[in-house]
């Protein structure tokens, strides 16, 4: 995989966490730099172990499913992408507003949480990584940056930005999965 590529991805992968962070951003009377920080941290890292964990389940698996590890790389992408896609569709700017009566309540376990739930997509990306044989330690890495910064920045602006603009942002990241694993189909087919 190419460094854009890989770039590609590491977007992709970070939309869900973004559009949640705006979300949570708009449900905030105001959100400090550092507290968006730490709370981008928080999901970059998150988000950068969870493919190193499905990248070991992958490879493990690699010498039985050798000969059609591209069409699992596709159906992986695939289904990612239509469930961000769906997802994008499912919850709306009124869920944002019941957010901001709750957010209050939130405590930094519900935040873990929420972490590791938008980073579970990332797991079944590192096995398709491992498949596609792909630096897991360079995209792990990007995927991680990517999502701190996404965070950080819809934290920061979810207040101006609204829900509409993160669900819009995961629309996208679908997208950006699907060509993903079609042109990783395209390329082992076309060999």
């Amino acid at each position: 995989m190419s460094f854009w590529a890989i770039l590609l991805l590491a977007l992709a992968m970070s939309t869900d966490a973004f559009a949640v962070a705006v979300c949570r951003g708009v449900s905030l009377k105001s959100t400090p730099f550092l507290g968006a920080l730490k709370v981008g941290i928080l999901f970059g890292v998150v988000e950068a172990i969870t493919p190193i964990l499905g990248w070991l389940v992958g490879y493990i698996a690699l010498k039985y499913i050798e000969q059609w590890d591209h069409w699992v790389v596709f159906t992986v992408m695939l289904f990612l992408g239509m469930n961000m896609i769906y997802n994008s569709f499912k919850k709306t700017g009124e869920d944002c507003l019941e957010d901001r009566e709750t957010s209050s309540k939130k405590s930094f376990l519900m935040l873990i949480f929420t972490a590791i739930s938008t980073s579970i997509d990332a797991f079944a990306v590192g096995i398709g990584l491992a498949l596609a044989s792909v630096n897991i330690y360079w995209a792990a890495t990007m995927i991680g940056i990517a999502t701190c910064l996404m965070v950080t920045i819809g934290l920061l602006l979810g207040n101006k930005l609204g829900c509409l603009i993160g669900k819009r942002a995961e629309f996208l990241g679908g997208l950006a999965l699907i060509m993903i694993g079609t042109i990783t189909l395209y390329q082992h087919l076309s060999n």
